[in-house]
């Protein structure tokens, strides 16, 4: 850990006519702020206290293994997709995780269920493959359903589509097989409470004969509980009665967006502004396709620090390009108030779920270095990359 010093989170220093944030963090970086962090740590664990259910953090969104010391004072554990998810949440979080993949491999089952608490299997042929091991190590083992329900605008974030690979549908399940202690629905994408409601209607009514022989029911992840005007108090009250009425059964939620909602920041760096066919293009040190790719994959129109998300007729309007060769690798645009600079610092918002845990180098471009500004302001560089991580991918 290195320490560079003091910043003021809030202020725009001007350095030769410069626009900059924070002078002492390298740039390209992803930058978590912790009391953000912890603001949202401690609604997800007032949601756990009332609604008497376990929180779990999903890796697969929020994989900032510094903090995760932090993270277990707040929720009750962490879920895993893959065998090296899980030893993280293990070795770094001290906690054995759930673990969910739509298929297992045999090569990496007897270290996978070192590690593992639960594990929920796929598919029933999954289940009998590995059912005797999993129970001779003691892992409380469930299946993933499929409810062929869930309100998921973009098909590639839709579990349910038609011919989905993800989960067993009811009329495909039968009876519960010996030995299985809980069952996983996995259809949120950023939703709020009143689509869980509905899910869990559609859960009981095609499931609920199976409930209440069970121990646990894991509603997986999804729930944006952190975001602004998520009704907390409605999805309170819609758990607790759920468990009234199922009393056998643990419910787990396993959000990973939601941990780290609107907790930093990548800050990048203008190399370049060009003008083509009358649209200014301001070229970045960051790429939206290698370090940004939900931005164009869901997709969404990421916050700039200082800019109007719509263009302003007569403002200074600009896209954003990456530094891939990407055709596609660009966003905008946006209108600020002063003409930009070379060298003048873009802060992208809410940069730090489902991005480090995406990025590639592709073309070689290097990853963005990775730190934290602590509860005092100050900044503290966790790691950086270069030539070997790049080439270790290979």
């Amino acid at each position: 850990m290195v320490y560079l010093g003091r910043n003021n989170i809030t202020s725009l220093y001007l350095t030769n006519t410069k626009m900059t944030y924070y002078p002492s963090i390298p740039s390209p970086c992803y930058v978590l702020e912790e009391n953000l962090l912890v603001a949202n740590l401690a609604l997800l664990k007032r949601v756990q206290e009332e609604a008497g259910i376990e929180i779990i953090c999903a890796l697969k969104g929020f994989s900032f293994y510094h903090e995760f010391p932090l993270v277990k004072q707040y929720l009750a554990g962490a879920t895993a997709s893959s065998l090296h998810e899980a030893r993280l949440a293990f070795e770094e979080m001290g906690v054995r995780p759930h673990v969910y993949s739509p298929a297992f491999l045999e090569a990496d089952w007897v270290e996978l269920a070192s590690y593992a608490g639960h594990i929920t299997f796929n598919s029933l042929n999954q289940y009998h493959q590995f059912k005797d091991r999993a129970h001779a190590a003691g892992i409380s083992c469930g299946l993933r359903i499929n409810p062929e329900y869930a309100e998921v605008e973009t098909d590639m974030y839709n579990p349910c589509v038609a011919g989905s690979r993800l989960g067993i549908r009811r009329s495909d399940l039968g009876d519960l097989p010996d030995g299985i202690e809980g069952l996983h629905s996995h259809t949120l994408c950023e939703n709020d409470s009143f689509v869980l409601e509905r899910t869990l209607a559609v859960i009981e009514a095609k499931f609920g004969d199976l409930l209440p022989s069970l121990q646990w029911l894991n509603l997986g992840g999804g729930h944006l509980i952190t975001r602004a005007d998520y009704d907390v108090t409605h999805l309170i009250g819609l758990l607790k009665g759920f468990r009234e009425k199922y009393p056998n059964l643990q419910i787990i939620l396993e959000p990973g967006s939601a941990v780290g909602w609107q907790t930093g920041f990548l800050k990048s760096t203008v190399l370049d502004i060009v003008e083509s066919a009358g649209i200014m293009v301001a070229i970045l040190d960051v790429s939206f396709a290698a370090h940004m790719p939900d931005t164009l994959e869901m997709p969404y129109k990421p916050r700039i620090r200082g800019a109007n998300s719509e263009p302003e007729a007569g403002k200074p309007t600009y896209r954003f390009g990456g530094m891939t060769c990407l055709a596609g690798d660009f966003y905008g645009d946006y209108s600020f108030e002063k003409e930009l600079q070379i060298g003048d610092e873009i802060i992208l918002e809410d940069m730090i779920h489902y991005t480090m845990v995406k990025t590639t180098t592709f073309n070689g471009v290097n990853l963005p270095s990775i730190g934290k500004l602590d509860f005092q302001g100050d900044f503290h560089l966790l790691k950086s990359f270069g030539y070997e991580s790049f080439k270790d991918r290979l």
